[in-house]
């Protein structure tokens, strides 16, 4: 079997790249340690957004703003993003990436707790982006449900927490068991929830696409 780095490696060096300023963006983001998407999940979103046209996307889970930044700059004209994020060191600088390059106003960001700031949000989305906490995707799954459009789709991010997942729970080092417990959780719920159709694909760290039907 062919090694699956080296598979990833190949395909990335056939991408096309993304527009100079979100460069910056993710150079800025690797040098400042901030964790962010990686090539081949910035590659499927940027498919996503071509298929399914998107029009109402949330992002649970903003860090400095490079994700929601590369969905605005690969959907539509009429696309409106709603973002969010708790951690106070990054919401400043996600502001500043959004002033200098979300040129159209397409994202707005909320600051707050996921948890909390989901529970005011209206039925209407057709585009989650489940990004946020690892352990709280479980606990932030029944209010995407409740604002998530019938078709819409629900695309979870870091599903197989590079490889930890699909270990025994004694296999994980102790303080990662509540959070590998959690994602099984999750996992499950995505895979035998009637109302969703769901996907578990090996992209990046792992990536679950979820249609509500």
């Amino acid at each position: 079997m062919a090694d699956q780095d080296r598979i990833t490696t190949f395909i990335n060096s056939l991408d096309r790249g993304n527009a100079p300023y979100l460069d910056e963006v993710e150079r800025v983001a690797i040098a400042d340690e901030v964790p962010i998407i990686r090539k081949d999940t910035q590659t499927l979103l940027k498919f996503l957004m071509a298929q399914n046209r998107p029009v109402n996307i949330l992002e649970v889970g903003c860090a400095v703003g490079f994700s929601a930044l590369l969905m605005a700059e690969y959907s539509g004209n009429d696309t409106r993003i709603t973002t969010i994020e708790k951690y106070e060191k990054r919401i400043p600088v996600a502001r500043e990436n959004f002033k200098k390059y979300d040129t159209k106003g397409k994202i707005t960001l909320l600051e707050g707790d996921a948890m909390d700031i989901l529970k005011t949000l209206s039925p209407g989305y057709d585009f989650i982006f489940m990004d946020a906490a690892k352990g709280q995707y479980i606990n932030f799954l029944p209010e995407c449900m409740r604002i998530l459009n019938k078709g819409g789709l629900l695309v979870s991010d870091n599903v197989l927490q590079d490889g930890d997942v699909f270990e025994s729970r004694f296999a994980v080092t102790r303080r990662n068991r509540t959070i590998h417990a959690r994602m099984r959780d999750y996992l499950y719920e995505l895979t035998h929830n009637d109302q969703l159709n769901t996907v578990i694909l090996t992209v990046g760290d792992g990536m679950s696409l979820s249609v509500k039907i």
